[in-house]
């Protein structure tokens, strides 16, 4: 069987979750630290991070600019039309471009598992970054404009959430109303069976698989939104539940019964990364 055409797309955005300069850098570890092999790998150019004050647009933050980032991502798949795309970000909205590409490439019949603590389906009412969005707007809801970017939607009994946390009530009202699926991480601590179950009652022969890091446990990794070290304990993320190993297995099951088309991993925060390479700068080295 010929291999796949493969394209690893790094993506080190930052915008879509505020004013943090830690997702660059955890986009370029996630790149370097993955197994290496012969799938083209090219570069989405993002703003770099500079201190200077968000602005706010139409309710969210640095609109254009993510605008802007979103097309030339679009624009670098549809230039290689892959038949796989691994994404390497960044912020949670990097998933936004090659899944709405998959879900149009695979004419509308994508499935979508969502592995993290956060749906994602908020929209400017109640948040102004956008990776909080990204789902939502891959739906056809979300932020309009950003919608707008999605040729053919995503349809909600083809999107099954894994290992989310507490829901605030816009979150869980949308679910409601759309129907979608979820299984919790104490339903997946054992098996994949909820997620093989719904592959197989719709159908899914195609799927996508987003992966927030933030879904793992903090007791037993450490680079996560919800552990940052100047931040009180109290902090608003909300913490995830697995482990490695779960995820490496659900996600291998998964693959194994349907062929997976499309893989993002992001938000990885490795904040004793930056605070190292901060105090270096501080050194004299020269």
């Amino acid at each position: 069987m010929a291999k796949s055409k493969t394209l690893r797309l790094l993506m080190p955005q930052w915008q879509g979750g505020g004013d943090n300069p830690v997702y660059p850098l955890g986009a370029r570890l996630l790149t370097w630290l993955a197994p290496q092999d012969d799938a083209t790998l090219v570069e989405v150019p993002v703003e770099p991070y500079t201190g200077a004050e968000l602005k706010k647009e139409g309710g969210v933050m640095e609109r254009t600019a993510l605008l802007r980032q979103l097309r030339a991502a679009r624009s670098l798949i549809d230039a290689h039309q892959p038949e796989k795309i691994i994404t390497f970000g960044g912020d949670c909205l990097v998933s936004q471009a090659p899944f709405a590409y998959m879900n149009e490439r695979h004419e509308g019949n994508l499935g979508v598992l969502w592995i993290d603590a956060h749906p994602d389906v908020r929209t400017p009412a109640e948040i102004c970054n956008v990776h909080a969005m990204v789902l939502a707007n891959l739906l056809g809801e979300g932020d309009p404009e950003f919608a707008a970017e999605v040729k053919r939607p995503l349809q909600p009994s083809r999107v099954m959430f894994v290992g989310l946390q507490t829901l605030f009530e816009q979150e869980a009202a949308t679910i409601g109303r759309l129907g979608i699926h979820g299984a919790s991480a104490q339903e997946l601590a054992d098996s994949s069976e909820p997620v093989l179950r719904w592959i197989r009652d719709n159908n899914i022969r195609h799927l996508a698989i987003h992966l927030d890091l933030d879904v793992l446990d903090p007791a037993f990794f450490r680079s996560l939104q919800s552990t940052n070290p100047e931040q009180a304990a109290e902090a608003i993320f909300r913490k995830g539940e697995m482990t490695m190993q779960q995820i490496s297995r659900l996600i291998n099951d998964a693959a194994e019964q349907s062929t997976m088309v499309a893989l993002t991993i992001a938000e990885l925060m490795p904040w004793d990364m930056v605070n190292m390479q901060n105090m270096l700068n501080r050194l004299p080295l020269s």
